[in-house]
């Protein structure tokens, strides 16, 4: 008898182990993702619930950890999705199948395209997001595209690296910035954006009033980047959907001038998604299509250098709640207090924060300098495709 170690960290070992033994595809992924080991925590539970789960776990072979309230079950994929079926599930379990059915489909079958206006993405490769700043005062590249020739020259060259979208932002959000207004940031952004597209180039815009969103939508922009979550101006969410853009949501708490005072969390990857939930909870209400929306953890905003790569190793718990994810480590500062490096030397940081968080389920990636990002792109992607 021979025995062989396969990684843990991932189905893909298991995958093709099978595939090399004769399995088809589809069906080789699918028993990977059964035998893929998974902890889910449980919240809100009633003594009875608590009561009937620690039974489950001891006839399913589970490992659990319990308290008031409270429960971590540890077991492989296909041991748990009886769980997740009305008809199968144990009494006094009942009002766990839906949210973990949610959870199980996200996870065996992740978004493979996201919908923006006029057409879609798709995810099986690495999308890189080119950063067209059009600010005086922003942390890494403000003033040096004033004009909207400067910069649609900048973003011409960032979709020549590799740049699938183009992300115009005319107000900065760096900790302590201010708020722009609105018709000076309308000012700034929409001819950027008009030149852009003039050139066929695919635009985002980056701006958290639905004033500012509009005009450029109008402009011919196909995204909007809300880096609020919604929260700043309650007319974005019915604004996004009357045009059928697609919206990305990212998670911050406060505003950029008082987010600092506001990085205070228990479990950071668990609360941020919780949030970041509860913002596409509200996208969907005001009327934006589940498949148009795409969430941002947000990184460097509410959040201390621990907290960024806590959320960075655990962003599969962003990854679960079953829309696309897109990351911006881009030159923050979480990334100088790791490496030492000032904000101008961040890129080979920010290459290898993009390549951990494609293997942890991030297909969007926001970057300035997008022609480094893709090349560490390509090695993640080489040893981890996307399913």
């Amino acid at each position: 008898m021979r025995v062989t170690a396969l990684a843990a960290h991932t189905p893909e070992a298991v995958r093709a182990a099978l595939a090399a033994r004769g399995w088809e595809a589809q069906p080789a992924w699918f028993a990977a993702t059964g035998l893929q080991p998974l902890t889910i925590l449980l919240e809100d539970l009633s003594d009875a619930e608590r009561e009937a789960l620690v039974g489950w776990a001891a006839r399913a072979g589970a490992d659990l950890l319990t308290g008031q309230g409270w429960a971590l079950v540890g077991a492989a994929a296909s041991r748990l999705a009886p769980l997740a079926r009305a008809d199968r599930v144990p009494p006094g379990l009942a009002s766990l199948s839906p949210a973990l059915a949610r959870f199980l489909a996200a996870y065996a079958e992740p978004p493979r395209r996201w919908a923006i206006r006029g057409g879609e993405i798709p995810l099986e490769q690495p999308v890189l997001i080119g950063i067209v700043n059009v600010t005086p005062d922003s942390f890494s590249d403000g003033g040096r595209y004033g004009t909207a020739d400067a910069a649609a020259a900048h973003g011409e060259q960032l979709a020549a690296h590799g740049a699938r979208i183009l992300d115009v932002g005319g107000e900065s959000t760096r900790p302590g910035a201010g708020v722009v207004p609105a018709a000076a940031e309308q000012a700034r952004v929409v001819p950027v954006v008009r030149e852009l597209v003039r050139r066929g180039l695919p635009v985002s815009v980056d701006t958290r009033k639905a004033v500012v969103a509009a005009a450029a939508l109008a402009a011919g922009a196909v995204i909007v980047n809300d880096v609020s979550g919604l929260a700043f101006d309650p007319a974005m969410g019915e604004t996004v959907a009357r045009s059928q853009a697609a919206l990305v949501l990212m998670h911050m708490r406060g505003t950029p001038d008082t987010m600092d005072t506001l990085a205070t969390y228990r479990h950071v990857a668990a609360e941020v998604a919780a949030e970041l939930g509860a913002a596409a909870e509200r996208a969907e209400a005001a009327g934006v299509a589940r498949e148009r929306i795409a969430l941002d953890p947000g990184f460097g905003f509410a959040k201390t250098p621990e907290h960024n790569f806590r959320l960075l190793d655990e962003l599969a718990t962003i990854v679960a709640l079953g829309y696309p994810v897109v990351v911006g480590p881009s030159r923050k500062r979480f990334l100088g207090a790791a490496t030492g490096r000032p904000v101008e030397d961040r890129d080979r940081a920010t290459a290898t924060a993009c390549a951990l968080a494609w293997e942890r389920g991030a297909r969007l990636f926001r970057v300035h300098d997008v022609a480094l990002a893709r090349e560490a792109l390509s090695v993640a992607l080489a040893t981890r495709p996307a399913t």
